[in-house]
Order: structure tokens, then C-alpha cells, then sequence
């Protein structure tokens, strides 16, 4: 059973950091594009970044750029997002997602992931 297991998440004051892990198990997603999506309540699912198989291509949703940094360690099986510099607005459940095809791009595209995670909340404070 494929599973992607978000953890890192929490309170955070405006300002401050968090790391963001996602540990994939019941198959190996070292050949996967992986990408990290927010979700605020009342507003649609976006993406926030993402990075392709061998962690040679990143992309990053402009509001972010910058602040997080996407990164994968392929031996563990995880992927990670580190957020420093966080704002209020950066407050969502964070999910993690990743393809089952070959992951030659750091798609921004929720459509090309088939994979999802449950998310963690990150909650910033003003």
C-alpha cells in the first residue's frame, strides 16, 4: 500500500521556520517528480513547489520563492520542504504528492500527481 505521510507541521510566529518531511513507503519514489501543495480554508488547493527525480530541478510558486527550498533525499525515500521567513498567509495544510511516472520535471501541476498525502497544518501567527 502506497503511502505519503506528512509530518513537521505546527505554530509558528511571523518570521519564524519550519521544516516540512513527507515519507513515501510501499514502493520507491526515487524516479518520482514529488511536490509539495498548500490549501487554506475557503480557497482552492495551489501549488507551492516541487522537484523531479534526481533533485536537479526545482521549481517554486512565486509567493514562496525564495523563503522555502524543496529538496529529496532519495535514499530515505523523503522529500522536504523547508520554510524560513514565514507569513501569516502562509497558513494551509500542507500536502505532499508524487507521480507514478517518471519524474523528468518539478511539475507544478496538481493533475500530473498521483499520489497524495493527508497534510500537516501550518499555522503562522501575526
Amino acid at each position: 500500500q502506497v503511502q505519503l505521510v506528512e509530518s513537521g507541521g505546527g505554530l509558528v510566529q511571523a518570521g519564524g521556520s519550519l521544516r516540512l518531511s513527507c515519507a513515501a513507503s510501499g514502493r520507491t519514489f526515487s524516479r518520482s517528480g514529488m511536490g509539495w501543495f498548500r490549501q487554506a480554508p475557503g480557497k482552492e488547493r495551489e501549488f507551492v513547489a516541487a522537484v523531479n527525480w534526481s533533485g536537479g530541478s526545482t521549481s517554486y510558486a512565486n509567493s514562496v520563492k525564495g523563503r522555502f527550498t524543496i529538496s529529496r533525499d532519495n535514499a530515505k525515500n523523503t522529500v522536504y520542504l523547508q520554510m524560513n521567513s514565514l507569513k501569516p498567509e502562509d497558513t494551509a495544510v500542507y500536502l505532499c504528492a508524487a507521480t507514478n511516472t517518471f519524474g523528468w520535471t518539478a511539475s507544478s501541476r496538481a493533475r500530473e500527481y498521483d499520489y497524495w498525502g493527508q497534510g500537516t497544518q501550518v499555522t503562522v501567527s501575526s
